[in-house]
């Protein structure tokens, strides 16, 4: 039996990944959450085989989550469902120990043999971000930080230096030191050109 904790802020896409492993007789959801800080603290206190972790939630989240949750449990495997497009965040968080990664508009199809291919000690992200992943290697945006991509994907939805600090829990000035560096990396000149290169290399 494989033993899945759900980790995700909204209470409606944990009871629709429940339905879908409740039909399977190789699966029991053995544990949810809906922050960061709520994931850390199950996985301290039970034996999962797998997480299904969103990657924007409260508290600790993101590449944070996915680092502490493997000093914790190094056996632990870690799928990340997410909104985000692969192309953003597959690399990253394979990198960051996590063992699959999956869009949440292909988790309905997707999700059962997802999480037996990475309890078995498998891999998965799909043939189009496995092929994404391979061009992208000399983008620019490679060169960024686990921490100053994340900087990047708020900005870029629009939150400012506070907004961003408080997500991140981070000064306002260590927010406008990642976004300096950003810019520098990326050679462009204000925030509107980060938006436009964003969009032209698919990040959001």
């Amino acid at each position: 039996m494989i033993r899945v904790l759900l980790a995700d802020d909204h209470k409606i896409v944990r009871d629709g990944l429940k339905r879908i492993l409740a039909a399977q007789p190789d699966m029991q959801v053995a544990g949810e959450a809906a922050s960061g800080d709520e994931a850390l603290a199950l996985v301290k206190a039970n034996d999962y085989d797998v997480a299904v972790l969103d990657m924007s939630m409260p508290g600790l989240s993101g590449m944070d989550l996915i680092k502490r949750l493997r000093i914790e449990r190094p056996g632990l495997r870690l799928l990340v469902l997410s909104m985000h497009g692969e192309q953003q965040y597959a690399a990253r968080v394979l990198k960051a120990g996590a063992a699959g990664y999956l869009g949440k508009d292909s988790a309905g199809e997707s999700l059962v043999s997802a999480i037996r291919k990475v309890a078995a000690g498998g891999v998965h992200i799909s043939e189009a971000a496995a092929a994404s992943l391979v061009q992208a290697r000399s983008a620019p945006h490679e060169a960024l930080s686990d921490r100053e991509f994340e900087v990047l994907r708020l900005l870029v939805e629009g939150l400012g230096p506070t907004e961003i600090g408080e997500k991140l829990h981070l000064s306002v000035k260590t927010v406008s030191t990642h976004k300096t560096r950003i810019l520098e990396k990326l050679r462009v000149g204000s925030t509107a050109e980060l938006v436009r290169y964003a969009l032209d290399n698919k990040l959001v």
